[in-house]
């Protein structure tokens, strides 16, 4: 038995006021909360799904090693482990034409160079092929670090009043 009480149902079961037949009945809370957790689940999956980096960035490319000529460029690479257990720990050696070019490790998983550290590739071949899209057919890698390679440091402290 139902009781009104100025036309709205009171007491009784939920929606047994409806005629039959009528297929409509009242959502709950509780599964209306549930319908919503569920579509905003469906709704993040695709933007939790493209910010986790992919495997193939964690291989590297062809088993390890590259070696090859691009755009009369000759471009070597090889991975230096650095002791860690995932290929995340592994850094990379990589020289343009006997010269070095620094690669760093993005969070991510890609890969920038010291060339275009604006931009980042899936691999480190990709990052050494697009520095040398960058440099030219012209222009080379230069050693800019201090040490034996630079030739001391750049800044030259003892001429601006610095002293150690």
């Amino acid at each position: 038995m139902a009781v009104s009480a100025g036309g709205v149902s009171v007491g009784g079961v939920p929606g047994s006021d409806a005629p039959a037949g009528s297929g409509s009945r009242a959502w709950t809370r509780r599964e209306a909360a549930r319908l919503l957790l569920a579509s905003s689940a469906l709704a993040l999956a695709p933007v939790i799904t493209a910010s986790r980096p992919s495997r193939s960035a964690d291989r590297p490319p062809g088993g390890g090693s590259f070696d090859e000529t691009y755009r009369g460029r000759r471009i070597q690479g090889s991975p230096v482990s650095h002791g860690g257990l995932s290929a995340l720990d592994v850094a990379w050696h990589v020289t343009v034409d006997g010269q070095p070019l620094h690669l760093m490790r993005r969070a991510d998983g890609t890969w920038l160079s010291m060339v275009d550290h604006y931009s980042w590739y899936g691999t480190p071949l990709e990052a050494t092929r697009a520095a040398v899209d960058e440099l030219g057919p012209r222009e080379q890698l230069r050693h800019l670090a201090p040490g034996p390679f630079g030739g001391g440091h750049p800044h030259r402290e003892a001429q601006h009043g610095v002293r150690a």
